[in-house]
């Protein structure tokens, strides 16, 4: 059951008018708070977006309109190093986060934070997406939320009913990413021209937006110029100093 509803995932962008009650919402992020956690530092927080105004210009600033404002819960997800910094204070002493090693286990926090959050609302029907669309504007959203020091916006998600059905994408064969006691290149050349007509199949045939577009395609176009350059600044001016 559990690895049905793992591999049955799809990105839900249109959801019904029908909000998520508190309770029902602090049941999924208690969920999502059981996920390991590196030295149990749970370098992690979630900022809740209630209010209309706020929703309207973290929409605008992600670029994700449509569904920032029709689901019924959004979140946005934070690297937090704060917390653990005000815990040191009380004690009367100080904790360095600044450190490389740290931004790695603050952003593997929360992104398992955040993996658990996804597969509970989605063991209980809700459909989920996430938003890499807050690190188009990461100054502009601390300042709207009002995020300290030590804590970044990593991405949104939102959660709702589902207001539509889309297709799985075919996931990479599973030979492609087990490898046997050494790492085995020589399987990518016949594995990723496979994928390609697999993943271009897929598009052409889909019930909407059909297009042609193979993996290798998209991956290079992605990878292939620069993206959100300003992150690196970002990331220095809230503590990580990638030291």
């Amino acid at each position: 059951m559990t690895i049905k509803l793992l591999t049955s995932h799809a990105s839900v962008r249109k959801y019904k008018d029908v909000t998520l009650s508190e309770n029902e919402l602090h049941e999924i992020v208690r969920a999502g708070q059981h996920a390991a956690s590196s030295n149990f530092v749970q370098a992690y927080s979630v900022i809740h977006v209630t209010e209309p105004e706020t929703r309207a210009e973290l929409a605008r600033l992600s670029k994700n309109p449509q569904q920032i404002l029709s689901a019924g819960a959004v979140l946005v997800l934070c690297m937090d190093f704060y917390r653990v910094k005000k815990g040191a204070n009380l004690l009367g002493k100080e904790i360095d986060f600044s450190l490389a090693e740290h931004l790695l286990v603050g952003a593997t926090d929360v992104a398992l934070f955040a993996q658990n959050i996804a597969i509970a609302a989605e063991s209980k029907g809700y459909g989920i997406c996430y938003i890499g669309g807050v690190r188009n504007a990461p100054e502009e959203i601390s300042e709207l939320l009002n995020l300290p020091e030590g804590v970044a916006p990593m991405y949104a998600m939102t959660i709702g009913v589902p207001d539509e059905a889309n297709e799985v994408k075919p996931r990479l064969p599973v030979e492609a990413i087990i490898h046997e006691n050494s790492y085995d290149a020589k399987k990518y050349d016949h594995i990723i021209p496979a994928y390609d007509k697999t993943m271009n199949d897929y598009y052409m045939s889909r019930g909407s937006n059909q297009k042609a577009a193979a993996w290798s395609d998209s991956m290079t176009a992605f990878l292939g110029e620069p993206r959100r350059t300003h992150m690196k600044d970002f990331l220095k001016k809230r503590g990580f100093e990638f030291k």
